[in-house]
């Protein structure tokens, strides 16, 4: 571009010359006029040519000037978009960055998460949080399974829906309990007794959110402590009663004595009376011989016993030939335990007996065994009679009876030769609705 520009004014500047040389030869032919009007316009062309070629010259300045400012910009403009562009790629960095973060504490958040409810599902002990509004947030299986409850069931249930006393009233009340004991009713009707601790629930901040509830089922302990405790009332009682029974049997042998002298002298008329005085006699000894069996220690032969067969057998014999009476057994297999055979017998003939006396116009006789890994249990129902409240309690109580013939020493023989083996018996029962007894007998090992 600029070798054109130079050609175009070393063009003009011929032309110019060209003339100015035309007109040096020309002037001579002219006056001094004409050369003068020569040379003025001569002038005036060269002052027109520089003219031209300055201002060409600026023009051109200007348009390199302009190129270069524009080159300048864009040199600007593209300073900003790659520095945009490189910061995007470093925030696009960083997203991802702060992205593999998040993931990572989502999953540490997942397995913190799952390993505290893989603690809470695993421990023994039950446990249960309710928020403020007393609404249930969580149960473990522990819980789940002590109280007869599922947690798809009462999750987001209020607690007074789920739960009867005194549980109702320690969530309601948040009231703080430290190793407490409280006999419950669960949902599925068993009784159990617990052990209870309760807190308040904290958030990280200190708050409180809600409620805690943790409790251990104590039935077991429980129910080892009144067989201990049963033991040795039973073992005081029999010691007493053999005392009780030697002070009687020493002075009813002289009477005996003495009313079978008198029995030997006595006129015709007066015979009847002593004979009466020596049936009365026998029969106090025969009581006295129930003491002393109640009170002697129990010495048991222990064997392999299978319960399905006694019960059978001591059913059949118990019922005899009543036809009104029918009879039901029921078990998914033999169940042998380690006992005296002779004494197991001794306690289904008494509960057998006891459910035909309490069904003088017939009715059922329902057994069932069922065998667990560590323990087998017979349950006796019958539709007889029943035994109501007040009489529930004492029927095992020796010496207790609400018959008119006996002594009231049979079922309190039962539980001592239960107890005895290691084992437990319940009875439960309505009266005009019939009653049933709960045996828990160790298995075979």
């Amino acid at each position: 571009m600029q070798d054109s520009v130079l050609t175009r004014v070393l063009i003009v500047f011929l032309f110019l010359f060209s003339g100015f040389l035309a007109g040096i030869f020309l002037a001579p032919h002219f006056g001094y006029t004409g050369i003068k009007n020569v040379l003025v316009i001569g002038i005036v062309l060269i002052v027109i040519a520089f003219y031209s070629v300055v201002r060409r010259y600026i023009v051109k300045q200007r348009k390199d000037l302009k190129k270069l400012e524009e080159r300048g910009k864009k040199s600007e403009v593209g300073f900003v978009v790659d520095t945009f562009q490189e910061l995007v790629s470093k925030l696009k960095e960083k997203e991802k960055e702060l992205e593999r973060l998040r993931s990572l504490a989502e999953d540490r958040a997942v397995r913190i998460e799952t390993y505290n409810e893989n603690v809470l599902q695993s421990v023994q002990s039950g446990v249960i949080s309710i928020d403020n509004s007393k609404k249930i947030k969580s149960i473990n299986q522990s819980a789940e399974k002590t109280l007869g409850i599922k947690a798809d069931d009462v999750i987001g249930r209020d607690c007074s829906e789920v739960f009867n006393e005194p549980l109702f009233s320690i969530l309601k009340e948040n009231r703080a309990i430290s190793r407490g004991e409280y006999s419950y009713i669960t949902r599925d009707k068993k009784h159990v007794w617990l052990g209870v601790n309760t807190s308040q629930l904290k958030n990280a901040a200190n708050e409180a959110i809600g409620f805690i509830l943790v409790f251990t089922d104590l039935t077991n302990v429980k129910a080892l402590q009144m067989q201990v405790e049963l033991k040795e009332r039973l073992t005081q009682l029999g010691e007493m009663s053999a005392g009780i029974a030697h002070e009687l049997r020493n002075p009813m042998s002289v009477v005996y004595g003495y009313a079978k002298l008198l029995s030997k002298k006595v006129q015709a008329s007066n015979k009847a009376t002593v004979n009466a005085i020596l049936t009365e006699i026998k029969n106090m000894d025969g009581i006295i011989s129930e003491f002393l069996a109640f009170a002697k220690p129990t010495d048991l032969n222990m064997t392999s016993t299978n319960l399905l067969n006694i019960i059978e057998e001591t059913a059949t014999i118990a019922v005899g030939s009543n036809q009104t009476i029918k009879v039901s057994i029921e078990a998914e297999k033999p169940v042998s335990v380690r006992g005296d055979e002779i004494l197991l017998r001794q306690v289904f003939t008494n509960l057998f007996n006891n459910a035909v006396d309490a069904m003088p116009e017939g009715g059922n006789l329902n057994v069932m065994l069922n065998g667990f890994q560590d323990k087998a249990e017979v349950i006796i129902s019958d539709t007889g009679n029943g035994i109501s409240e007040d009489v529930k309690g004492k029927i095992f109580l020796p010496f207790y009876t609400t018959k008119e013939k006996g002594v009231g020493l049979g079922l309190a023989l039962v539980q001592k030769i239960i107890v005895s083996h290691n084992g437990t018996i319940e009875v439960d029962s309505t009266k005009g609705e019939g009653t049933m007894f709960r045996i828990v007998l160790p298995v075979l090992s």
